[in-house]
């Protein structure tokens, strides 16, 4: 890992950035459901070590290509790489370190309110021989000068930001003249309704249906399946918006960007692959095999590629579970 040594707020040894807390006292969670701030680092430091397996993130081709599409389904025409790259509420590092393999970007920082976040994502890049450095921030108030990147990316972070005008703003002033933003993963209204519903079927009856005798080698400990539903509570108190294409579109217009575009994506692979993540989350992990994991990403490309050759033409998409949107900042 690599961290720039000329600005200050990037480096990512700060000792001012706080620790992360992977596990919440009972009065911590009790007060999160007063605070979303403190929900959204509770939730996420508690994920954090588990992220990358419980969403079977990788950082090989199959997520490489994976996040090459969804920056290039809205900013196919671009000349790269660009040169500095901000990942806004970066998780695991999943998507920019992903773009940076993919030729996207040169440099990155990563942020996140989440210290558990910010350190599982350092140690990817480190990992994987990327430059990047990393802070622990508030996308309301990102902790870098005017004028600093050429690309800011997320990934299914917008929905979690109580104030999504206002980080657009804080995006489009970090942003040089010209630099753009792409967001992927958030969720539609109408999508996350049926995703959430299918979710939460699939754990009911996967968690019932391994109480008996016969699958009991299927169930995951009981404490476990405890520590899923407790997080499955704070999910519910940081998943603070679901969007509207138009209004998602109309948000960035208002934060002040130009060539504005959003597109939405999954409708048959999002139901198909809520019930089959859920199903992973609530089973042991030995018992999902290699050939498991290839059955479903392979499922899961057919599935996409009927949504984006047939489904798109017959669906409103509004009904698309994924919205992805980009614009620019007005150069000058």
């Amino acid at each position: 890992m690599t961290t720039t040594s000329n600005e200050p707020t990037t480096d990512a040894s700060r000792v001012d950035d706080p620790a992360p807390r992977p596990r919440a006292t009972a009065e911590e969670v009790a007060a999160a459901f007063e605070d979303t701030k403190l929900a959204q680092v509770l939730y996420h430091d508690w994920e954090a070590e588990t992220y990358d397996d419980k969403w079977s993130i990788s950082y090989d081709e199959r997520c490489i290509a994976y996040a090459r599409g969804r920056f290039d389904a809205v900013a196919s025409d671009q000349t790269l790489p660009y040169e500095r790259a901000l990942e806004l509420g970066c998780g695991t590092g999943f998507f920019l370190l992903n773009l940076m393999q993919a030729g996207v970007a040169k440099t990155g920082s990563v942020t996140d309110l989440s210290p558990g976040m910010v350190k599982v994502a350092l140690r990817n890049a480190e990992n994987l021989g990327l430059t990047v450095d990393g802070r622990v921030a508030d996308a309301e108030g990102i902790p870098y000068e005017d004028d600093t990147f050429d690309l800011v990316v997320g990934h299914a972070v917008l929905h979690h930001i109580p104030d999504v005008g206002q980080a657009l703003r804080e995006v489009l002033r970090v942003l040089k003249p010209g630099g753009r933003f792409v967001f992927a993963g958030e969720p539609t209204t109408v999508g996350n309704i049926y995703a959430r519903r299918l979710g939460q079927l699939t754990w009911y009856f996967t968690t019932n249906a391994t109480k008996l005798p016969a699958l009991r080698s299927w169930r995951r400990p009981q404490e476990e399946l405890d520590e899923s539903s407790r997080a499955a509570a704070l999910e519910a108190v940081v998943d603070l918006h679901t969007f509207e294409p138009r209004e998602l579109q109309k948000l960035a217009r208002e934060a002040g960007a130009i060539e504005v575009g959003v597109k939405t994506e999954e409708f048959a692979a999002a139901l198909f692959g809520w019930p089959i993540r859920t199903f992973e989350a609530a089973v042991p992990p030995e018992k999902l095999s290699l050939q498991w994991r290839l059955f479903s990403y392979q499922a899961w490309k057919k599935l996409s590629w009927l949504d984006e050759t047939v489904m798109r033409r017959i669906i409103p998409r509004g009904f698309f579970y994924n919205a992805i949107i980009t614009g620019v900042k007005p150069a000058g």
